[in-house]
């Protein structure tokens, strides 16, 4: 039986008991752990040196790398200075959707396979974004307000003031990955048409009863617009004051992925003037959301704090994810998530 050794590089969320119970599963192979606790999210991450979203602790893991092998972390800093230090390093997995936190082209020199996790928070991340579009939807924000207030407003049941159904609406879908089919799912059985737009499509298929459409057509038809794109050069900025313009007035408007896509300057403009109805958001283009902010004080919007993904079930399909992925470079097959 083989024996790896593997340093678990875990957090308060992803947690290193969990990383483990996942991996001891495995059979054939024992592991010789070594364990790193990184402050997140008690510490909020950051930029340490060339990489992004990321733990400050590269002494810490360069004091526990030496003779590893395999690594899982989420927020561990994997900067060539990290790198330099893990001789032995072969295998590196990042517990998300993505390696921000790794210096990839300096694993990959130094001969370092990089996977990560897809799809680990995509249940957790629908779920919310339809959370959010509900509670912008029927005002539960304000009227949750009017009770703690001790009032008792029969009156907000008036047309003019009343919330509006997803069954017979329109909702937009600006990405199609793991999370916007979920969401297009759960669309699709309240009753909603469900239209989207990913350049990964096909314009001439229609996948799972939804409609492909440019994003243009999609703003100017669409009673909610949802935001599941990845930031990219492409993408970043790409719903401004003149794509606000073309939703119905009276839309509402939500974003769970990142706050990059969108001008929010321009959001609060649409709220205030009455364009958007509503707006829910997770995600913001400054973390946390400095004071004085404008969308602290906008009409009808309902935030949370970059939570959509957090739910105990990611945290243990992490752990799980990643145990496949051990698995498969074990065996000399390709990791899910392979990024080098």
């Amino acid at each position: 039986m083989r024996t790896v050794s593997t340093l678990l590089a875990g957090d308060h969320f992803v947690r290193n008991d969990l990383l483990a119970a996942s991996l001891s599963k495995l059979e054939g192979v024992t592991f010789d752990f070594r364990e790193v606790t990184l402050p997140w999210p008690l510490t909020p991450y950051g930029r340490v040196a060339e990489v992004d979203e990321a733990s400050d602790a590269e002494d810490q893991l360069i004091a526990a790398l030496p003779g590893v092998e395999v690594a899982v972390t989420q927020m561990g800093p994997f900067t060539e200075r990290v790198l330099e230090a893990a001789p032995d390093l072969r295998f590196l997995v990042c517990c998300r959707g993505g390696p921000v936190n790794v210096n990839v082209p300096a694993a990959t020199k130094r001969g370092v396979i990089v996977s990560s996790t897809p799809g680990r928070n995509a249940v957790a991340a629908a779920e919310h974004a339809v959370a959010l579009m509900l509670g912008a939807l029927r005002k539960l924000p304000q009227l949750q307000r009017t009770l703690e207030q001790e009032q008792w407003r029969s009156d907000l049941y008036a047309y003019d003031e009343c919330g509006s159904e997803l069954d017979g609406a329109t909702v937009g879908l600006v990405g199609y990955g793991a999370i916007g089919r979920r969401v297009a799912r759960v669309m699709l059985a309240f009753g909603a048409t469900v239209l989207v737009v990913d350049p990964a499509i096909d314009a001439s298929s229609s996948p799972d009863g939804t409609e492909v459409v440019e994003l243009d057509e999609l703003l100017r038809r669409s009673d909610v617009v949802s935001l599941h794109a990845r930031l990219t050069e492409q993408t970043r900025g790409m719903i401004g004051a003149k794509q606000l313009a073309l939703m119905p007035g009276g839309g509402v408007l939500v974003n769970t992925a990142r706050g990059g896509l969108l001008d929010y300057e321009a959001t609060v403009d649409a709220l205030e003037s009455g364009q958007l109805g509503a707006a829910a958001f997770d995600v913001f283009p400054t973390e946390p959301v400095p004071a004085g902010s404008r969308l602290l004080t906008a009409p009808n919007v309902v935030m949370t704090p970059h939570l959509a993904g957090a739910t105990r079930q990611t945290a243990q399909r992490a752990g799980s994810i990643a145990a496949e992925a051990v698995a498969a470079y074990l065996a000399g097959r390709d990791p899910i998530g392979l990024v080098s």
